[in-house]
């Protein structure tokens, strides 16, 4: 069993093993394959394999055709599987594999992460003493920014499912009262259901954890904005585009949105022409919540699984069944 693994480097950089792999087949990794070029290299790479396995290598109509008929399987070691021409797959027989669960508990720890630095601005405090500010003023403590208490304000969640429902328990540890909006999914004792208007208009703290469809794409805009709270914070570790950046820019520098947390953004890596890179209080990671070495363990574990279901007849985490 020929398995070639195009951009291994972003899930193991060197701290775990792909021996679970290579119990199932003869096993290539590449840390990167480039594609910015076409999909020569692609093809390339992954010729002859009955198993490819990617990350954000794209893995287009015309890349699958061409690894046909030896293809057989394709993993994907992420939650979204947009790279992957699922349709296109499953014209081939090919089935297409992703790993649904394996970073919530990350994910929601660091939704909260990225707010309580809007909340306490930590780093920028730290910076300030290690620079001498501390020590040069006349008083015993000071701050540079407003510090904010969470207990008593309203937490709202935007899609509750297992990270939005994660995400709400420990907004609900902090004394929050938690709102969250669902087209599909039930309530529970943390969170109180409502329409999407009203967590606009009530919430202090807006955190997205919906997926990206068509519906979705571009629901926080300038009208949306307009009916929340003036002085929000706004959390994203869900899907770059489901912000309007250049309306989530304006309402930063208008003061209308205090302060944005974002670990996902429209184009990644970061566009230097992005508007929200110049807001002074707007955080940006480098879409880092899923990574965690534990998290990154349950995604390589769980993508074991996958394909020795898939060798096995049973195949699990089918996305183009």
């Amino acid at each position: 069993m020929n398995i070639v693994i195009l951009d291994g480097y972003t899930e193991n950089p060197g701290d775990l093993s792909w021996e679970g792999f290579e119990t199932l087949g003869r096993v290539t990794v590449y840390d990167r394959t480039p594609f910015a070029d076409g999909s020569d290299e692609i093809v390339r790479r992954a010729k002859g394999a009955e198993i490819v396995i990617t990350n954000k290598t794209p893995l287009a109509a015309q890349t699958l055709a061409a690894l046909a008929p030896e293809l057989r399987y394709i993993g994907v070691l992420a939650t979204g599987y947009n790279v992957v021409d699922a349709a296109a797959a499953k014209e081939q027989g090919v089935p297409v594999c992703n790993i649904p669960t394996y970073g919530t508990t990350a994910v929601a720890q660091f939704a909260m992460a990225l707010l309580l630095e809007l909340c306490h601005h930590v780093g920028a405090h730290s910076r300030s003493v290690k620079q001498g500010d501390w020590s040069r003023c006349p008083d015993f403590c000071y701050w540079n920014a407003p510090l904010i208490e969470l207990a008593g304000k309203t937490f709202g969640v935007v899609g509750y499912g297992r990270i939005g429902r994660a995400t709400a328990k420990l907004a609900a540890a902090f004394g929050m009262e938690v709102l969250a909006y669902d087209a599909l999914a039930p309530g529970d004792d943390t969170a109180r259901m409502v329409t999407l208007n009203e967590l606009f208009a009530k919430s202090d703290v807006i955190s997205l954890h919906c997926p990206l469809f068509p519906e979705t794409q571009g629901m926080i805009n300038r009208e949306s904005i307009a009916k929340m709270k003036d002085g929000v914070l706004l959390i994203n570790t869900s899907r770059g585009p489901l912000v309007v950046e250049e309306d989530l820019a304006a309402a930063l520098a208008e003061g209308k949105v205090a302060g944005a947390g974002l670990d996902v953004l429209s184009a990644e890596p970061a566009r230097a022409e992005n508007p929200l890179l110049r807001q002074e209080n707007c955080l940006i990671t480098p879409h880092i919540a899923w990574a965690p070495k534990e998290s990154r363990r349950r995604l390589m574990d769980i993508a074991v699984e996958n394909l020795r279901a898939f060798l096995n007849g049973a195949p699990q985490n089918v996305v183009n069944p």
